[in-house]
């Protein structure tokens, strides 16, 4: 496969950009080589600037449930384009996108939309803050909530995959008013509790994580978590950002039937645009200005472009059948991969739920943060790198999640499983006897 235009812009790229990128793991630092430059999508596939081909389980890291440049949402944008880009002021299209989240997601009484993930984890941990008078948060070990600071402390995501437990220029305080809990550790949490009875505004958790590879939470767990933090007057906070109408219509929180007091979401619900939100109760989100004291705004907040591919890709979503779908398609790529493993000396642990999964050149069993941090990923890049010469182009990571969209075809779900089961026999014959 020939990357000659790729290797090109991206030299020219880290002229000017920090890395060569605006986000850090595309800069391929983890798994070596250069990233492809992409020009173009359709449906399951990608191509790049050379002309190369590829099966995509990136999915612009998971907005793109439906696949690339699905007509429904590009004949809608191209509509809304039309009228204008953004007004700053009031739309329709926010109060209509607004109901539909509020319809799927009982929780969410109220919402407020931003333009990212990271917008809305710092902002609704403010509210909580606000809402409780309390300064004190708990996230877990490799969980990522974005990039804002107090929540880059053992983060999860590109800080897992570069190496980087903290980031400097947060200030120290910051870092002391975040506390750290094993994820899956109910009573770790419990105990951070007794220390802190009235300091802890909120807990923050993905329900299903997502950015330290994909670990399930246990059986109770998550109750657990709605009970500690209803008995020390906390509130618990969702980061549904990737599991948002990922997992099912609504979210994690109606698989598992558990009400958080707030919500974060975003990525599916912008359509693959620019978008983040959070809601929860009333009484919490009345507290947010211009109602309320806590201030929160944003030019480009609501833009009538991202509402309209958030209300086509809704629209489609809540259709029926449509994560039955999304089911088979990943149960059969899971399934495929398990089978392709014909060695027993290669230790690899596949973890999906849903239509997230991810493969662990690990033996142990996907628990928390410690579990799969054991995980070679050294030999994760030799398998990302001859998957990628292949055709196919896996997250380039060993700590995050591949999504499975519903354009991937049958066939694509074969051809991946063949090209995998191709990639792991040459891995193992080229590198695994020298990290067993």
């Amino acid at each position: 496969m020939k990357l000659e235009r790729s290797r090109g812009l991206f030299r020219e790229a880290q002229r000017y950009l920090p890395g060569g990128v605006d986000s850090p793991v595309r800069a391929f630092k983890a798994v070596g080589g250069t990233p492809p430059f992409i020009v173009r999508g359709q449906g399951s596939k990608v191509y790049d600037a050379d002309g190369n081909e590829y099966i995509d389980y990136v999915c612009s890291w998971g907005p793109l449930i439906l696949g690339h440049a699905h007509p429904q949402v590009v004949d809608a944008l191209k509509k809304a384009i039309e009228c204008g880009t953004s007004f700053g002021a009031p739309t329709e299209l926010e109060i209509t996108l607004a109901k539909m989240i509020c319809s799927a997601i009982p929780s969410i009484e109220m919402v407020r939309f931003v333009n990212s993930g990271t917008e809305a984890t710092m902002s609704a941990l403010r509210l909580a803050r606000a809402f409780t008078g309390r300064d004190k948060i708990i996230k877990f070990a490799g969980g990522y909530h974005g990039h804002a600071d107090g929540l880059l402390v053992k983060g999860g995501s590109g800080l897992a995959t570069l190496g980087l437990p903290n980031s400097p220029g947060v200030p120290t305080n910051y870092a002391h008013s975040t506390l750290v809990a094993p994820y899956n550790n109910a009573k770790a949490v419990a105990q951070l509790f007794q220390r802190y009875p009235n300091d802890i505004a909120a807990v923050i958790v993905e329900p299903v994580a997502a950015n330290m590879g994909v670990v399930s939470p246990q059986p109770g767990f998550l109750e657990s978590l709605r009970g500690l933090t209803s008995r020390f007057g906390a509130l618990l906070i969702f980061d549904e950002v990737i599991t948002g109408f990922r997992v099912t219509y609504g979210g994690a929180q109606n698989l598992f039937k558990i009400t958080p007091d707030l919500t974060c979401l975003g990525k599916i619900i912008g359509g693959g645009l620019p978008v983040g939100a959070y809601g929860g109760k009333q009484e919490i989100m009345e507290m947010v200005a211009p109602n309320g004291p806590v201030y929160q705004a944003g030019t480009l907040s609501g833009n009538p472009l991202a509402m309209t591919a958030g209300i086509e890709t809704l629209k489609i979503l809540s259709q029926p059948e449509v994560y039955e779908r999304l089911e088979d398609a990943a149960s059969r790529l899971e399934e495929g991969i398990v089978k392709a493993v014909f060695s027993p000396k290669l230790k690899l642990t596949v973890s999906r739920f849903a239509s997230l999964l991810t493969i662990f050149f690990s033996g142990n069993p996907a628990l928390d943060y410690e579990s799969v941090s054991h995980a070679e990923t050294a030999l994760f890049g030799r398998f990302f790198q001859q998957l990628l010469s292949e055709g196919v182009y896996w997250s380039p990571s060993q700590f995050e999640a591949a999504f499975v969209s519903l354009a991937h075809s049958t066939d694509d779900i074969r051809l991946t499983v063949g090209t995998i089961s191709k990639v792991l026999s040459h891995v193992e014959r080229q590198s695994f006897e020298g990290l067993a």
